[in-house]
């Protein structure tokens, strides 16, 4: 007894001068602050059929107006929308379509015509749609270099390896890189009036204003340090599906050339969903007058150079009206609609087992 006395002190001996010799308290206790201690104030609400019902009534009385208001706002936007792909023999675009070919020195023209029954009295907005195309693909997406786009004069002969395949064409960059610039559509849209004595004219269409200010200004520059584009693209390549250089897109306005160029912005900016449209033209109201486009007969002159049939698209030409919310879009307003009746539903729902259960006796008897 006297022995394991003995060592069980030493023991304790022994562990107190370690602790002492180090001079550190072990304690893992944690810090007396409101915080680790779960003191903090804490709000726990008790749902009642009195807080939680009105809830349901007010959300219901809330959004069921303001989705009416969306939805016949979306109505009240005129649209018109005609499929010029050349699928069907009897389309104006068949052949061109069905011949196409790939950098072709004569491209194919065709001609649809289309009648407006309703005229048109603001601005007109006209659009391309393509269907059944993917740009929200990953590797589609990702295919672009930013720096080069931006004016980067390293990474315009150095492109990013994210540009492959098309990243260079031989030895020589290629300026746009990557799978989005190769991709650019490039059909021509003219619009044509044709009055009630069959005279012809042609419908003016504004090509500036259709991109993002802070895309046109900000994320994409031309290559600093000249100002003849030829010469700051002399040592790039043009794209592999391009029929000419990114310095000849427009080469009758300066401010609308290269990387700049408002067509290339805006084909640049990748749909989320396969079947999208993107801003092509704007038609401007004239002042003096009360309609941008009457009701009437047109012609739509289409320079077929985009093809579509070898991924079973699409091609379509929009004409529309936008209001204080934008383009045509049906969904903001039923959304809000189907949200605002089942709250209030649900809000009826609550109410009547509410009532209904409410009144049932919830004393505990407990016989003597």
């Amino acid at each position: 007894m006297m022995a394991s006395s003995y060592n069980a002190k030493e023991e304790d001996g022994h562990h107190s001068g370690a602790s002492s010799g180090t001079g550190v308290s072990k304690n893992k206790k944690p810090d007396n602050t409101a915080f680790k201690q779960q003191r903090l104030p804490a709000w726990q609400p008790i749902l009642t059929a009195g807080s939680v019902l009105p809830a349901f009534f007010v959300i219901g009385l809330i959004f069921i107006p303001i989705g009416i208001g969306l939805y016949v706002t979306s109505n009240n936007i005129k649209e018109f929308e005609i499929d010029y792909t050349g699928v069907s023999s009897d389309s104006p675009c068949y052949n061109c379509a069905k011949n196409f070919t790939w950098n072709t020195t004569e491209p194919c023209v065709c001609t649809v015509n289309f009648t407006l029954h309703q005229p048109f009295e603001s601005n007109v907005f006209m659009y391309y749609g393509l269907s059944n195309f993917y740009q929200n693909h990953r590797r589609y997406v990702k295919s672009r270099d930013d720096r080069q786009l931006n004016g980067d004069l390293s990474a315009l002969t150095d492109p990013s390896k994210e540009c492959e395949p098309y990243r260079k064409s031989g030895d020589v960059s290629i300026a746009p890189c990557g799978a989005i610039a190769n991709s650019l559509f490039n059909d021509t849209l003219v619009l044509y009036y044709v009055d009630s004595n069959n005279s012809i004219s042609e419908i003016p269409l504004v090509k500036k204003g259709i991109a993002w200010w802070t895309d046109k200004h900000v994320k994409f520059r031309n290559p600093a340090g000249n100002s003849n584009l030829t010469l700051a693209f002399k040592d790039t390549a043009k794209p592999v599906n391009w029929a000419k250089p990114v310095y000849e897109l427009d080469p009758s306005d300066p401010d609308n050339n290269g990387f700049i160029n408002e067509d290339f912005i805006v084909w640049m900016r990748t749909a989320a969903l396969p079947t999208f449209r993107k801003l092509y033209r704007i038609i401007q109201k004239k002042s003096g007058t009360t309609l941008t486009l009457p009701n009437g007969n047109y012609l739509l002159n289409i320079t077929y150079n985009y093809p579509v049939l070898s991924f079973d698209g699409r091609k379509r030409m929009i004409l529309s009206t936008i209001s204080w919310m934008g383009g045509k879009n049906p969904f903001l307003g039923i959304a809000y609609i189907t949200v605002g009746s089942i709250c209030f539903s649900l809000g009826v729902v609550l109410l009547i087992i509410h009532h209904k259960y409410d009144n049932r006796n919830t004393s505990a008897d407990i016989p003597s």
